[in-house]
């Protein structure tokens, strides 16, 4: 196709070099260098049409082997931007995929991993604890929160009540774990870490709400704490409210505590009504142990 077309681009150029010529008043070296620089074009053009194919299937013969050695950085690059190192990592001795985490790493380990996370903080601030629990989180799909629990126990036999505290916090500012034995045990970590204040105000406001059905355990736990931080106020108030959903005590002490408290304020008669109301937790007591007794002398018969 091209060679049928190249006589007739020859006969145009030729006129147009006449037509310069022409204008140029028809003169012999004008006509000369045009007709030079004419048949450059023309060899320049024959050359490049005659080699294209040639060269283009010779550089596609050079290149037609480099296509996956491309394809194969640009898929490590992925990877390696899809794994990074964690503190999990460094536990396991080395980077795993996210996926192998939730499978490889049981749950026994990832507590103790937490627990000794938060031991070993040198920093005991809020944003340390919470940074640590970020981070230990960030590759489970579900909020973990039976393992934070069994982590809560581990540092409580440790006595860290204040990163107890951080940790109760952190897990209720996710809106996990918003139950009455949470705020239970934030309570008496707030207690144990001297902040008997903040106990009372997060008894006020999430437990004393529902003294219909907040646990007799949970109430004794609040007496105890006024009662052991001298609040005798509190002690009564609170054994009042109680009363008044007309919810018995089941435990003596919490009954001792109370006419203790009616005692320090000089409300003698109180404590008597007090004691005298609630006098058969006392004999229950006493009866139950009379039956051990002859029970031990009749097996010796």
């Amino acid at each position: 196709m091209v060679f049928i077309s190249l006589p007739h681009f020859v006969a145009r150029a030729m006129l147009l070099v006449s037509l310069c010529c022409y204008v140029y008043e028809g003169s012999w070296e004008r006509y000369c260098c045009c007709y030079c620089y004419l048949l450059k074009v023309i060899l320049f053009i024959i050359q490049i049409t005659m080699w294209k194919p040639m060269l283009m299937a010779k550089l596609v013969r050079q290149f037609s082997h480099l296509q996956p050695v491309r394809a194969q950085p640009v898929f490590y690059i992925h990877s390696q931007t899809t794994v990074t190192k964690t503190g999990e990592d460094i536990y396991l001795g080395g980077p795993i995929s996210k996926r192998q985490i939730g499978e490889n790493v049981s749950r026994n380990e990832k507590v103790n991993f937490l627990v000794r996370i938060l031991n070993e903080l040198n920093d005991d601030s809020k944003e340390s604890v919470y940074n640590a629990l970020d981070a230990w989180v960030a590759w489970e799909k579900d909020f973990p929160i039976g393992r934070l629990r069994q982590a809560l126990v581990g540092l409580e036999k440790e006595q860290q009540w204040h990163r107890i505290i951080h940790v109760i916090k952190w897990m209720l500012s996710k809106g996990q774990g918003t139950t009455i034995g949470t705020y239970g045990q934030l309570v008496r970590a707030l207690d144990m870490d001297h902040r008997v204040e903040e106990a009372h105000e997060v008894w006020v406001k999430k437990l004393a709400v529902d003294l219909h059905s907040v646990p007799w355990q949970l109430c004794h736990q609040m007496i105890s704490v006024y009662y052991r931080n001298n609040m005798m106020e509190r002690v009564i108030k609170l054994f009042k409210g109680l009363e008044a959903f007309d919810r018995k005590p089941r435990d003596k002490k919490i009954v001792k505590k109370v006419g203790d408290a009616y005692e320090i304020l000089g409300l003698v008669e109180e404590k008597e009504r007090v004691l005298e109301k609630y006098k058969s937790l006392f004999n229950e007591t006493s009866s139950s142990k009379r039956p051990t007794r002859t029970s031990k002398k009749k097996s010796k018969g």
